[in-house]
């Protein structure tokens, strides 16, 4: 997986997650990502170059899938994520995925229409959020944010802050709830609160994993204890 080098939270995460399955091993290779905003600044952070370094490294490991376990599309437009997987297999023969192109894909596996949005996120990128994924058909009926912007500042978030942002926003009744951020600690949450609230819970680490899984060829079911994404969701 492409991971921003801040990133503290989703390598032992995804170890927990496909604990048990012998035959499936991840892999991360960084880059540097310390800010989430919206100036020129932050946002040639994510200039493809250093993506396809990071990918090139993984192919030498013969990966079987790479992924981008991070949420740049959702202000830069899912296009650009299309764009990365494009030159990822071009630049490397190995199938490629994202975490928001994962969770585009389950929204509309599932019928999501209205959804809720959760994440760590300054106003200004959480509303560039909202517009991207108006842009692709689904309204946004509540949402939460913490207004922050350091990379590693995400992963000292209190689980249980978290988890009140997912309850807050559950009583605007929405089809699913976004967990947008790959560096939040949310994904072991989200077992107990959909047992809470009654509402699917699509957390970008999770949703990172499970399109990884399903280019792989791995059966996403396999993964257990991890939310309905992976029970109801092929």
């Amino acid at each position: 997986m492409l991971t921003p080098s801040s990133n503290t939270v989703l390598e032992p995460t995804c170890a927990a997650m496909l604990a048990g399955m012998a035959d499936v091993s991840a892999h991360f290779a960084r880059f540097r990502v310390t800010q989430i905003a919206l100036s020129e600044l932050a946002l040639r952070q994510f200039d493809e170059q250093p993506m396809l370094q990071a990918a090139e490294l993984l192919a030498d490991a013969k990966v079987n899938a790479i992924c981008w376990n991070g949420t740049s599309a959702g202000w830069l437009g899912l296009e650009a994520d299309r764009a990365l997987c494009r030159a990822i297999s071009e630049r490397t023969g190995i199938g490629a995925t994202t975490s928001l192109l994962a969770l585009e894909e389950i929204f509309r596996n599932s019928g999501v229409k209205r959804y809720a949005l959760v994440t760590p996120y300054l106003d200004e990128v959480q509303q560039a959020i909202i517009a991207t994924f108006r842009h692709a058909g689904f309204e946004c009926v509540a949402e939460r944010h913490l207004g922050l912007r350091d990379n590693f500042s995400f992963s000292e978030v209190a689980g249980p802050t978290v988890a009140d942002m997912v309850r807050g926003v559950a009583g605007s009744l929405p089809d699913a709830i976004a967990i947008v951020c790959t560096n939040l600690r949310a994904a072991q949450l989200v077992e107990e609160l959909e047992r809470q609230i009654g509402v699917p819970v699509y957390d970008t680490g999770a949703t990172a994993v499970w399109g990884a899984l399903r280019v792989a060829q791995v059966d996403p079911r396999r993964v257990q204890g991890w939310g309905r994404l992976f029970r109801e969701q092929l």
